[in-house]
Parts: structure tokens; C-alpha cells; sequence
């Protein structure tokens, strides 16, 4: 049998190479690649027993075929033209102007990465936006850099809006809508705030007068896509109401968009599978394990003994200030996955603590999230150079006050609604 040493050695350098693989990325391989050998080989020397990894995986399930659901919705979506329509919207909702354009941006950003996902809102949203900023010629920094802050910081309303909302949700025994209702004021206030020190920042960009240009004929709104994702929203919460698991509202508003895009002949079902993007399922399934062998193996106990043990204001501050340091030394989904079993017996209060920490917290770095990596990616694509002095200055404005303003939010919300 391993020694307590040679085990918690073993889980901290399994977490340290698969976090190290996921910013990296050599070669653009997926993180993966190196999530589920090294899952494997903790299982394998006993770092974590055959059981405990069957139960980890099992509970997991459900969670990832919500992800998988809300992934390939979101693609057909894309290819539907919904996201383009939101271009055309955006344009003109701008008036040619680069504020009104900042304005627009953050509101759909905001309602993509709540409905669809944060991963959405980098992947399909941003290239939209360097597309919308090019016909306004208007400079496209501010609202790129919108992109990726709104899609952590918007993440706060739904279940569906992010990973760690997911396993959140699935510890704090909240019903849909009561997570919703619980969160809808941290995440307005968080996003007001965002705003107000993006227009400040950016105020240079802002007053920039870009060059002429036509105001863009509206385009016809992708009915069949509005409609399913629409009736999806509401089978979440009659779902929830009724005690099913979520995850089959999503799965058949996925089904309905599938069934559409066979039948049109517009993608093939092999491609239809790939936008659930099976290889990051397996990194969330392999990095859990990681984490559980790390937290078995002494960090909980670590970690436990920073988090505060009082109520009120004051004790949510600290849990969302220690998430939010631990999502930027070890990411988001790994703090998660650590803090949740830390902070689970304190109530939903305390766990939605957690989430707002390691939701907005991650703004405060480029490895704060996977999808603050992601949006890098994305830049680079289109050759849009970033900044890390001009990124860390937005984010030390913007992430410890929209923290602040979101746990006082939340302390409000459940005062006036009861946890």
C-alpha cells in the first residue's frame, strides 16, 4: 500500500502536469491527451481505488451529458444563423457608434454566455465581434476583450452557463429556478460593474470616430433556432420543478436541432457529434479524478483551513475570495471541483460563494480559465495581438470590485428570498 507521502506526492504532480498540458497545449493537442493517462496511472498505482474513481465517474454523468447537450445546441444554433443575426443586431443597435457598439456587445454577450454557455460565447460570439467592429471600423479591442470577461462573469445566472455552474447546482440541491432567482442580481450588478470600468478603460477607443458606413439592413431572425432554444429554457425549469434531471430538456432540444440539420442536409451527424467535442468531456472526467486523488490526499484539509467558518457578508467574501485565488493558481474547474466538498455542509449560500469566486475571479489572469485560454486562441487566429500589462491592468479594475459587487448582491438576493 502507498505511504500517505508517496500518494499525495503522486496526485500533485499528476495535478501539476495536466494543468501545465491544458495552458500549454503543445501542439494544439487536446488536453486530454495527457488528463486521462495521467487519471489512469493514479488509478493504477493506488493513488485513488478502482471504487472511488467509479463513484466520482458515475456522479459526474449526468453533468457531463447536460455539457454535451448544451455544446451541440449551441453549434447547430451557430449554423442555424443565430449568432450572425446577433452580428447584424449588434451593428444596428451601434448606430456606427463605437459605444453604443460596446453597450450591444455587452448585452448579447452577456444572454449568450447565460443560455449557451461560456464556450459559446469565446468560440462562436468573438469572431462575430471582430467581424461586427470591422463593418462599424471601429476598433476592436474593447469589445473583444468584452468577449472574454462576460463570458466568466455572465456565466453566474443559469445552471447551464458554465461548467462549474453545473456541479455547483448539482451540490447546493437548488432547484433551477431557485438557482436562477438566487443568482439573476449578482449577475446583473457584476455585469453593470464590468461595464462601467470597460467604458472608462477604454474611453480612448470609445470616442473614436469611425469611418462612414451604411447602417445594416435587418436580417430575418432564425425563427426555428429562437423557438427550440426557446422551449428548451422552459423544459430547464419544468424539469427542475418536477424533480427530472435537466439534462433531458437539453438533450432534446439537441435531438430537435439534430433531427433539423440532418434532415436539411446542412451537417453530417459525425459532425453533429464532434461539437459535443468528446475530448474535452473526457479532459472534465480525467481532471475530476486528478482532483479528487489531490483533495484524498491532503490539499482538502489545506484548503479547509483558509476557508472561513462564520456567516453573514463577511464569511461569504472570504469563501469567494479564497476561490478566486485558488481558480487563478490551479484554474476554475480545478478549484471547483476542490472547494465544493469544503463548502457543500455550509448550504447553498456558501456554494454559491464558491461559484461567484471561481467565475469571476478568473478574469484576473490569463490561466484563470479554459476559456480565457480559449479566447487567446481565438485572437491569435485573427491575428490580434494581447497585451498582458494592458489585460492585467482591465483586470485588477474590473475583477476585485465586480467580486465585491456580486457577493453583496448575493448576500441581498438571499436575504430577500431566503437561501
Amino acid at each position: 500500500m502507498m505511504s500517505a507521502i508517496g500518494a499525495e506526492t503522486w496526485s500533485v504532480a499528476g495535478l501539476l502536469t495536466v494543468l501545465a498540458w491544458a495552458v500549454i497545449r503543445p501542439f494544439g493537442w487536446s488536453e486530454a491527451v495527457i488528463a486521462v493517462p495521467v487519471a489512469s496511472i493514479l488509478v493504477t498505482v493506488g493513488v485513488i481505488s478502482p471504487t472511488d474513481a467509479c463513484s466520482e465517474l458515475t456522479e459526474l454523468a449526468p453533468v457531463i451529458g447536460f455539457l454535451a447537450a448544451v455544446l451541440v445546441l449551441a453549434r447547430l444554433c451557430a449554423h442555424e444563423g443565430l449568432f450572425s443575426w446577433c452580428g447584424t443586431a449588434m451593428a444596428r443597435m451601434a448606430r456606427g457608434q463605437p459605444d453604443r457598439l460596446l453597450t450591444s456587445v455587452f448585452v448579447v454577450a452577456s444572454l449568450v454566455t447565460a443560455v449557451f454557455s461560456l464556450d459559446a460565447t469565446v468560440v462562436l460570439l468573438t469572431p462575430v465581434v471582430f467581424a461586427t467592429a470591422a463593418r462599424l471600423a471601429a476598433r476592436a479591442r474593447p469589445h473583444v476583450y468584452a468577449c472574454t470577461h462576460l463570458s466568466n462573469t455572465g456565466s453566474l445566472l443559469l445552471p447551464v452557463s458554465n461548467l462549474t455552474n453545473l456541479l455547483a447546482f448539482h451540490a447546493s440541491g437548488l432547484s433551477f429556478l431557485r438557482f436562477a432567482s438566487l443568482m439573476a442580481l449578482p449577475w446583473l450588478i457584476a455585469i453593470i460593474t464590468e461595464f462601467a470600468v470597460f467604458r472608462y478603460f477604454f474611453r480612448r477607443d470609445l470616442v473614436a470616430a469611425p469611418a462612414p458606413s451604411e447602417t445594416p439592413e435587418p436580417s430575418a431572425p432564425p425563427w426555428f433556432a429562437l423557438a427550440t432554444l426557446s422551449a428548451t429554457l422552459a423544459g430547464f425549469a419544468i424539469t427542475s420543478t418536477l424533480g427530472v434531471n435537466p439534462a433531458w430538456a437539453a438533450a432534446a432540444g439537441a435531438l430537435v436541432m439534430t433531427a433539423r440539420a440532418i434532415r436539411c442536409r446542412r451537417l453530417r451527424l459525425t459532425s453533429i457529434i464532434g461539437a459535443a467535442d468528446p475530448p474535452f468531456l473526457a479532459f472534465v472526467l480525467a481532471l475530476a479524478l486528478v482532483v479528487h486523488a489531490v483533495i484524498d490526499n491532503g490539499l482538502d484539509d489545506t484548503i479547509d483551513g483558509w476557508l472561513p467558518h462564520t456567516g453573514g457578508l463577511t464569511g461569504l467574501l472570504g469563501i469567494a475570495a479564497v476561490a478566486a485565488v485558488a481558480a487563478n493558481l490551479i484554474s476554475n474547474l480545478p478549484a471547483v471541483l476542490v472547494l465544493l466538498p469544503l463548502t457543500a455542509a455550509g448550504g447553498p449560500a456558501a456554494v454559491l460563494a464558491v461559484l461567484i469566486g471561481v467565475n469571476i475571479g478568473p478574469n484576473l489572469t490569463y490561466t484563470g480559465s479554459l476559456a480565457t485560454m480559449l479566447w487567446r486562441r481565438v485572437l491569435h487566429q485573427h491575428d490580434h495581438a494581447t497585451s498582458l500589462t494592458e489585460f492585467t491592468r482591465l483586470s485588477v479594475l474590473t475583477t476585485p470590485a465586480a467580486l465585491l459587487a456580486a457577493l453583496v448582491a448575493l448576500w441581498a438576493s438571499l436575504h430577500l428570498f431566503g437561501s
